[in-house]
């Protein structure tokens, strides 16, 4: 998971290094389609993901290959009803939602916006099924595949981007979209001939019943899951609306480009988090409730090791990260900025294992509205208030932001650490007094 998602998201590094040659406006443009995109992929992967990751891994923990080989068909069936919605939303308010967020604040950054979504959401089918088939690998343990899957897809979206950019010239960010969706298309495939002939759930329609209880254990899960990524797309949405306010079209650039590789210095350690998902449904599922605590201790020293890591590597290479982003003329002088955020956004990283062990334990066992409840706190709260405080009462600018958005982190992952080791505590001592009884 940590080679899968670190090529992932190098893709996405190198995604934002090809587009850094059209400008700083083209930059700005995916930080305004940014947190619109992680509403639709976040929600497919709370949905599908996380609701397929945990069901179905629980289903195979009990020995019922019938139940589990449903539960996928019965996620594949969201996926499809949820992948037309985004279709259609996308189609009809693309507009709109760019201007809430200011994107139409200089009419270049709008319609390069426009030209980059319409052609990426087009392709909401792709970027909602392979979300959803991770997840359904994941929750039965083939690991593996998974990282074939997304390092394959990443792989050839870094080969794709710079033909369709440059040498198609396919409208610039639009090529940009088109080798996205063109990318996952090609995965998609790969993944449906996996499914039908040499994976353990089978995706046969003659299996497939309608069952509601499992539709609502699927749900329990996924829409919680999903309604967080809601959560973060808001988050990054309200951030943006503010650093449009206090520094314009630039300070957008500047935090999506730097964003791109803080989630490249933690993905080691969202992968020990969601690694914890499937392990943990697996003992819950077989009983095991003591290797609760375990899992949770030793998740969190692990990822805090690595975090303490990258943040020092990071924080030491952040001037030559920033040049990567702006080798061209319009773009340098955002290099001292970019510098500057990648350096305090390091403390971000070290207080990310808590709080995301955490929301993957109580998805795990789930209860995915404690998951819910704990983003929503520590995410759309804490987050946004300090932001808002230190970048515009406090006149810290996009400077004020970027600290807010640690102050909140670190409240909301003491809390969510705090509320997770109560609950195990509580697990493994109900079924310690029923033993005895």
């Amino acid at each position: 998971m940590i080679i899968a998602m670190l090529i992932t998201s190098f893709y996405s590094l190198i995604d934002g290094v090809w587009v850094a040659g059209l400008g700083h406006n083209a930059l700005a443009a995916i930080g305004f389609i940014s947190p619109i995109f992680l509403m639709v992929m976040g929600f497919s992967q709370g949905l599908g993901g996380v609701g397929a990751t945990s069901v179905i891994s629980r289903f195979i923990a009990e020995g019922n290959k019938t139940k589990a080989d449903n539960a996928a068909l019965h996620i594949i069936l969201l996926t499809v009803i949820f992948a037309i919605i985004s279709m259609v939303s996308m189609g009809l308010f693309l507009h709109p939602i760019l201007e809430i967020l200011g994107a139409g604040v200089t009419t270049e950054a709008m319609n390069l916006a426009l030209s980059y979504g319409n052609v990426l959401f087009a392709g909401s089918i792709f970027l909602v099924f392979t979300a959803t088939a991770y997840g359904i690998l994941l929750g039965e343990g083939n690991v593996k595949k998974t990282t074939y899957a997304m390092s394959f897809g990443a792989i050839l979206n870094i080969i794709l981007d710079p033909i369709f950019i440059y040498v198609f010239n396919w409208g610039g960010m639009a090529g940009v979209g088109f080798a996205t969706v063109v990318s996952l298309g090609i995965v998609s495939v790969i993944i449906l001939y996996w499914f039908r002939r040499d994976t353990y759930i089978n995706f046969s329609l003659k299996n497939f019943d309608f069952n509601k209880n499992i539709l609502k254990k699927i749900l329990a899960v996924g829409m919680p899951a999903g309604a967080e990524s809601i959560i973060v797309a808001l988050l990054e949405g309200f951030l943006i609306m503010i650093l449009v306010t206090v520094s314009g079209t630039d300070a957008v650039a500047v935090y999506s480009l730097g964003w791109v590789v803080i989630m490249i210095a933690i993905v080691p350690v969202l992968s020990v988090t969601d690694s914890v998902v499937p392990v943990v449904g697996a003992s819950f599922g077989a009983e095991r409730y003591e290797d609760l605590e375990i899992i949770q201790n030793y998740s969190i020293k692990i990822g805090t090791l690595i975090a303490v890591m990258t943040a020092l590597i990071t924080f030491i290479l952040a001037p030559y990260i920033a040049g990567l982003f702006t080798y061209s003329p319009e773009t340098t002088a955002l290099h001292n900025l970019i510098t500057d955020f990648l350096r305090v956004m390091t403390l971000f990283c070290i207080f990310i294992p808590a709080g995301y062990v955490s929301l993957s334990i109580f998805q795990g066992l789930g209860k995915g509205l404690y998951s819910f409840i704990l983003n929503l706190v520590s995410q759309l709260i804490f987050i946004v208030i300090f932001a808002y405080i230190l970048a515009i009462p406090l006149g810290m600018g996009q400077y004020g932001v970027w600290w807010g958005i640690i102050f909140g982190n670190i409240i909301g992952s003491i809390i969510g650490f705090t509320w997770s080791k109560l609950y195990i505590r509580k697990i493994i001592a109900f079924n310690s007094e029923n033993e005895v009884f």
